[in-house]
């Protein structure tokens, strides 16, 4: 009989290779029984979703089994600290579900195994189009483990109403919601580590209205081409750490949205993608308040921007306290990006106000970008420029070819600490008299 690491790799090969198909004829393996302890070294109680009638053959509607398991770890009043164990060597079909708290104790949601989703708007409930797995007002939540979490989103992406790419692409109108795989709403001390999420149908993991956060040493895969499939996209969350992980999908590595600040990312890998975003904010002349946000010691390749913080017309508040630092961007189309123009389409109207940017530091920033795009934009607003850009240590060469493309400036006021390559000659010295 084969070891269950061997089975594990086994699995893990098959889901890499191909959608997970309704003829897959899998025996699992019994449940392993590991031992959990706490940070004290206690042992903790686990509640294997198995012993509560899951099948894990990648077919069979485990849901309501997980459901049970979950509500059973959340109630325990007896310890301190409990385990839902999705085990190793099952692969588990969960349909779309919140997990609901508050909890008597604190959770860990340890996935050493598979879970993919339905395959596809067909076979997904009419009501839960939105998200798949949401956890709602759990506090002291960990999600953990060595496993898989396969959204399974191709059909979703290839929806009529999602933007198609080429020559002639195009996108029709219909109905468009599309699942988010792993949602966290109103909670805090929340941690994710070690797992690999893989083709979301929308956003992989998202945070709303929740404080203390950290992600750690996670894997996020999706084609360069999917529609929407941010990494980790946090909104109205604070005292943030993302850290270690390596990103690879068809938008933003990270988005940070309305509300969001004290956020830490640091040693990402981000790519293909469309880079680390604050934004996009003040869209429908919405507020958004955007502060202490730090992105350090990472690499962004291949990637259609870099370091970016996009805007509305229209909108307002304030995006302040920024710094971007020690990061490596090879063959980026904008490696440097402010964009207070953001529009999807090309019929946005100009507008008077916006969300202000200032205090924005970019500071040892090097490597190569594309040459189709200048490497710096700093495209500010006309009623509200840009204040306090800092550049130092910006050195940023052309991928191919020896030609440099100088950095685009339109009503950004800044100052370059030492001297960058290219040059930002562009910058305005000083605010206008009032």
């Amino acid at each position: 009989m084969s070891s269950p690491s061997l089975l594990y790799a086994f699995f893990l090969i098959v889901l890499s290779s191909s959608q997970v198909t309704h003829n897959m004829n899998l025996s699992p393996s019994p449940a392993p029984n590991p031992a959990y302890y706490d940070d004290n070294n206690n042992a903790l109680t686990v509640f294997d979703v198995t012993s509560f009638g899951a099948i894990g053959d990648c077919r069979t509607d485990d849901t309501s089994a997980f459901k049970m398991a979950w509500d059973t770890a959340c109630m325990t009043t007896s310890v301190d600290s409990t385990v839902l164990l999705v085990p190793y060597t099952f692969c588990f079909l969960v349909k779309p579900t919140s997990f609901n708290g508050p909890c008597r104790t604190r959770l860990t949601l340890q996935i050493d195994g598979i879970i993919v989703s339905p395959d596809g708007p067909k076979s997904w409930p009419w009501n839960f189009k939105r998200q798949w797995l949401m956890f709602y007002r759990v506090n002291g939540l960990s999600i953990q483990g060595s496993g898989l979490v396969n959204g399974r989103g191709q059909k979703w992406w290839d929806l009529p109403c999602k933007p198609h790419k080429g020559v002639n692409g195009t996108t029709q109108p219909g109905p468009c919601d599309s699942p988010v795989a792993i949602r966290i709403f109103q909670s805090s001390e929340v941690k994710i580590k070690g797992l690999t999420f893989k083709n979301s149908a929308q956003f992989h993991v998202r945070f709303d209205n929740c404080n203390d956060v950290v992600v750690d040493s996670v894997t996020i895969n999706a084609p360069a081409s999917s529609p929407n499939t941010d990494g980790i996209h946090i909104e109205n969350t604070h005292n943030v750490q993302i850290r270690n992980s390596i990103i690879s999908n068809g938008d933003d590595c990270v988005s940070i949205g309305a509300g969001c600040f004290n956020v830490d990312i640091k040693n990402i890998t981000c790519g293909p993608s469309h880079g680390i975003s604050i934004g996009s904010l003040g869209v429908h002349n919405s507020s958004a308040w955007v502060s202490n946000i730090t992105v350090t010691n990472s690499t962004i390749w291949n990637s259609d921007n870099g370091v970016r913080i996009k805007t509305w017309q229209g909108g307002s508040g304030l995006v302040s306290r920024i710094v971007f630092r020690n990061i490596l961007m090879v063959n980026v189309r904008n490696p440097i990006m402010i964009d207070q123009y953001y529009c999807q389409t090309k019929n946005c109207a100009n507008q008077t106000s916006a969300v202000i940017i200032s205090d924005v530091l970019y500071a040892n920033i090097k490597g190569s970008y594309d040459l189709r795009s200048p490497p710096m934009h700093f495209g500010c607003s006309d009623s509200f420029p840009c204040t306090n850009l800092r550049l130092e240590d910006v050195d940023l060469f052309p991928y191919k070819g020896q030609l440099f493309e100088n950095p685009f400036c339109w009503n950004a006021y800044g100052s370059m600490e030492t001297i960058t390559v290219p040059p930002v000659n562009c910058l305005l010295e000083a605010l206008p008299n009032c």
